[in-house]
């Protein structure tokens, strides 16, 4: 809820959110990290929904309203549940799902789509040690998958192109070649 108007850096092709950092980690230059921005790509669908939404606006003024046009104000998580319950709702998923739940399935995604962990961590602010904690069980369900497209395959040959050669036709093969 902190992204503004500039944010969206709407490129034809390659558009992407300035997302600003969440600044997790303790207090330690807290204030300065929340200043810091990571970049997001995102589709050109969205960006276009986005560019529309945006449009009139100044580049300082929220990106994201409230559905009566307010902003979302310091304290964003206090009042979205009930809106994102309608949501999920209304797309027929879980009520009792939460936004949380949707940094997880991208964070998912991203992995079973063999995305390097370290990308996913930088996209997702998090580091890889956080993921291996939090995901590693799951990561494992789907392993096999990935690694078998790695292994050896040793396939018998055809019996219809084996052809058994004598001695002295191997000789000629040899000369010949």
């Amino acid at each position: 809820m902190r992204l503004r108007v500039e944010d969206l850096h709407d490129h034809p092709l390659r558009p992407k959110l300035m997302m600003p950092k969440s600044a997790k980690g303790g207090d330690r230059n807290r204030a300065e990290k929340k200043l810091e921005q990571y970049s997001v790509p995102i589709t050109v669908q969205l960006a276009a929904r986005l560019r529309e939404v945006a449009k009139d606006r100044a580049d300082d003024a929220p990106l994201f309203l409230r559905g009566d046009g307010s902003p979302w104000g310091d304290n964003p998580g206090a009042g979205y549940h009930r809106e994102v319950k309608q949501i999920v709702s209304a797309i027929g998923a879980d009520p009792d799902a939460t936004m949380y739940a949707l940094r997880h399935s991208s964070i998912v995604r991203m992995l079973k789509a063999n995305v390097p962990i370290r990308l996913v961590a930088s996209l997702h602010n998090t580091s890889i040690k956080m993921i291996e904690k939090h995901y590693s069980k799951y990561i494992t369900e789907h392993s096999d998958d990935i690694s078998r497209h790695a292994l050896l395959h040793h396939e018998p040959p055809a019996a219809d192109n084996v052809v058994a050669l004598a001695r002295g036709d191997l000789a000629r093969l040899a000369v010949t070649a």
